[in-house]
């Protein structure tokens, strides 16, 4: 049977700390992973984000079947912390007025339609920019939206693959492997929140908002890092190297007697305490096979036996704790949930769990960005379909319950009123 960790409840901020993100208005045309990823860091620290799905079963990964509570997929759960939800189904002219009248009010809107769409809606940059021009507008998409590719499809394994950058992973002798997470959806989502935070300090200066795009392909283009400015520099594609990348010749998995840990002695220095203080092999150095860098990347195979026969000897706790004492970098090689039960993640207070309306409660992965003065607000669980249509019309426009009324009969909610609305 599979073992949960047992989460304790989040514990709450101080009472009237203040936000980064305190009194910015966020409207998000965005599902699936980057769109959502970039939104959820917005609103974790303090933006007020509105969510608009279509009423039509909402954003995609609620039907994702990782594993779900509550009715809610854990995909979605993890992409819409902190977020209001309202259902609009925008191919009818009334929800595209509550979408217009929310655009006048925001700071931000953040879409990620596939390419036409939003100017179909007349929901483009360039139909609303006259109506608020302090709006930044964010487009996320595959391949941009301009240029021949413009109205391509893409996903995140697509842009790894197309990139190059699938091809630096695996091993040499294997085919390319994406990564088990959407690295490049999620990277983007990164990529997006900081287009937006950089646009809104220009906009402090320049009294004006602006048009920003990312693009899935570019960002894996630039993920190939150090090993795509090689390739431009001496023209020798890269290739995959596995857990040992080139020019790191002990840098990888190892197997003690009990079970594998990973090591990272990427220096002369690491190289020479790992070799004499912790292995007590200090011909690993005399060698002329081993003395210098380039000689040991040359015997890498050579080398890389005769620091798995060592650490074959001795059990992982024992080696864990020499190298630790040695400061070499070196960790256990964790499954998600050895990793998620570690001390780690207990004493960094990276999980815990939070109320939720039909689970009563769900888990919480805390944003990996700790603020001293302006931290993560309290979370709040993903919002279910619609669940605050009602209360952002009635809060934020300002629509009296009548009007409310005739748009909930003639469907712009969907067929039926959101049965959760005027709830928080």
């Amino acid at each position: 049977m599979p073992t949960k960790p047992q989460l304790p409840e989040r514990s709450s901020r101080a009472t009237g700390a203040p936000t980064a993100l305190d009194g910015l208005l966020v409207v998000d045309f965005t599902r699936v992973v980057a769109g959502p990823a970039c939104t959820q860091t917005l609103a974790d620290f303090g933006a007020r984000v509105i969510k608009i799905e279509n009423p039509d079963g909402g954003d995609d990964t609620r039907a994702y079947e990782h594993a779900e509570i509550g009715g809610e997929s854990a995909a979605y759960l993890s992409l819409n912390r902190n977020k209001r939800g309202i259902a609009l189904d925008l191919t009818m002219p009334q929800a595209r007025e509550i979408a217009l009248d929310l655009i006048r009010k925001a700071d931000v809107v953040v879409e990620n339609f596939s390419s036409g769409v939003m100017k179909k809606f007349g929901l483009d940059y360039e139909a609303v920019a006259p109506l608020n021009p302090r709006l930044v507008y964010c487009s996320i998409s595959a391949y941009g939206r301009s240029g021949p590719f413009a109205a391509r499809p893409g996903f995140d394994p697509i842009t790894q693959a197309e990139s190059g950058f699938m091809s630096l992973n695996g091993f040499a002798d294997g085919p390319a492997v994406r990564t088990g997470p959407p690295i490049v959806d999620m990277a983007t989502g990164m990529s997006a929140c900081n287009a937006i935070l950089l646009a809104l300090l220009a906009r402090d200066r320049l009294g004006r908002g602006q048009h920003v795009e990312v693009a899935l392909f570019d960002v894996a283009m630039g993920m190939t890092g150090f090993y795509g400015m090689a390739y431009l520099i001496d023209g020798e594609n890269p290739g995959r190297f596995g857990n040992s990348p080139n020019g790191s010749p002990t840098v990888g998995v190892y197997e003690a007697s009990d079970g594998p840990l990973y090591m990272a002695c990427a220096n002369d220095r690491l190289y020479r305490r790992l070799v004499v203080e912790v292995l007590n092999r200090p011909d690993l150095i005399t060698d002329p096979q081993f003395a210098s860098r380039k000689a040991r990347s040359e015997n890498k195979e050579l080398l890389r036996a005769a620091i798995a026969e060592v650490f074959a000897s001795d059990t992982l706790e024992n080696w864990i704790a020499k190298m630790k004492l040695a400061n070499i970098p070196v960790g256990y090689l964790r499954t998600v949930e050895e990793g998620f039960n570690a001390p780690e993640a207990r004493e960094r207070h990276r999980l815990n769990r939070i109320p939720h309306r039909t689970a009563e409660w769900v888990p919480n992965i805390e944003p990996p960005i700790n603020m001293s003065l302006t931290g993560a607000i309290d979370p709040v669980a993903a919002p279910l379909l619609g669940e605050h249509t009602e209360d952002v019309l009635r809060d934020t426009l300002g629509y009296d319950e009548r009007r409310i009324s005739e748009f909930t009969q003639k469907g712009v909610f969907g067929s039926d009123k959101p049965s959760t609305s005027g709830q928080a």
